[in-house]
């Protein structure tokens, strides 16, 4: 039987496409592994679905000085030697990373290994662990087609991103008795990742009086991000992370405000849900949920607001605004060719597979 190592991780956006690829990896007769860190998100996500996980020591390699950096190469390098030794014992044929600095160690691990790499990059640029990984890669597959200029020309392959199947076949209904919703007001859904973002978060709460006139909201606010003080509010639910009902959910929101994470928003665009975006600020980041965020915007699948313009006026105006003219935007988002990215990825896997 062949064999295949997943690997990735950190947050949910490092996860969700490995799972949309499961079914199909099963369907084509693959054996699947997994190898993530010891208490990421990802080994909770992976164990629920009966797949072999493997835990390796994970560093981070921050792009600013700091002593961290030094620690984190040990980490980094205990991380390959015990991927080096999970391999071993595995034996697999191929490895599909995700991405995520648990996944350097795996991918650089396997390189030495002669074992095939095929490495995904969802975001407009690359990150760090992926640049670091893409000299062991057969093949780098890619979200946008302006990605593929800063990847390594002779390996780039513009797939999309995989969609999970059940997120196509919500039922609306259910999600509505799940939240204790009526049938008066539209809902908007309000996702500010797996790890929760205060500034959505803030957006959100900061507006509730204002919002509640016109929606029903659900809430997803991040683990550990529940504000007690809110619960309880008519046509307001929160919850920290929703894994079984986001399909049911995804199918009753009118509307959808969210982070601008690639995987996320690649969900939110076959759905055809008309969505406003506040992307993670350069601030805090490399830039890249920006760019993700104008690069839709520019296509009209979404509206935006940065961070820095961000206030409570402009972003309840926004959100009334984006309802109103909701239309144009399902019909920009149904009108995108969308590519067949697991079909294409799936190629790729029997391609490089020893």
């Amino acid at each position: 039987m062949k064999h295949i190592v997943l690997t990735g991780g950190g947050t949910a956006g490092h996860v969700t496409p490995n799972i949309a690829l499961i079914p199909y990896l099963k369907k084509d007769g693959f054996n699947i592994s997994y190898i993530g860190s010891f208490d990421g998100i990802e080994k909770q996500l992976i164990s629920e679905m009966g797949i072999s996980y493997y835990g390796i020591s994970s560093g981070k390699l921050r792009r600013y000085m700091s002593l961290k950096n030094v620690s984190d190469i040990f980490r980094v390098l205990k991380g390959m030697s015990e991927a080096k030794s999970i391999l071993k014992k595995l034996r697999p044929d191929i490895i599909f990373s995700k991405g995520g600095f648990v996944s350097v160690p795996v991918v650089r691990a396997a390189k030495s290994l002669g074992i095939p790499v095929i490495i995904h990059e969802s975001d407009m640029t690359p990150g760090l662990a992926n640049k670091l990984s893409f000299p062991a890669a057969s093949a780098v597959c890619c979200n946008f087609p302006e990605t593929a200029k800063y990847l390594p020309e002779d390996k780039a392959v513009v797939t999309g991103t995989p969609i999970r199947n059940e997120l196509m076949h919500g039922d609306p209904e259910a999600a509505r008795s799940f939240c204790g919703f009526d049938s008066e007001k539209p809902v908007l859904l309000a996702i500010g990742g797996s790890l929760g973002s205060a500034v959505l978060n803030d957006a959100i709460r900061g507006s509730l009086p204002v919002l509640l006139e016109h929606f029903q909201i659900i809430h997803l606010c991040g683990q550990g991000k529940i504000d007690s003080a809110l619960t309880g509010t008519k046509g307001y639910v929160q919850y920290e992370y929703i894994k079984k009902e986001l399909s049911d959910m995804f199918a009753l929101a009118e509307v959808i405000v969210s982070r601008a994470g690639a995987n996320s928003i690649s969900e939110i665009c076959a759905l055809a849900k008309p969505n406003l975006l506040i992307p993670l600020s350069a601030k805090a980041s490399r830039g890249d949920q920006i760019l993700n965020a104008r690069s839709f915007e520019k296509q009209g699948f979404s509206m935006v607001i940065e961070e820095e313009e961000l206030t409570a006026e402009k972003f309840q105006n926004s959100v009334m605004e984006l309802y109103e003219n909701r239309q144009q935007y399902i019909d920009a988002m149904k009108a995108s060719p969308n590519k067949d990215s697991i079909s294409i990825i799936m190629g790729l896997i029997n391609k490089y597979t020893k």
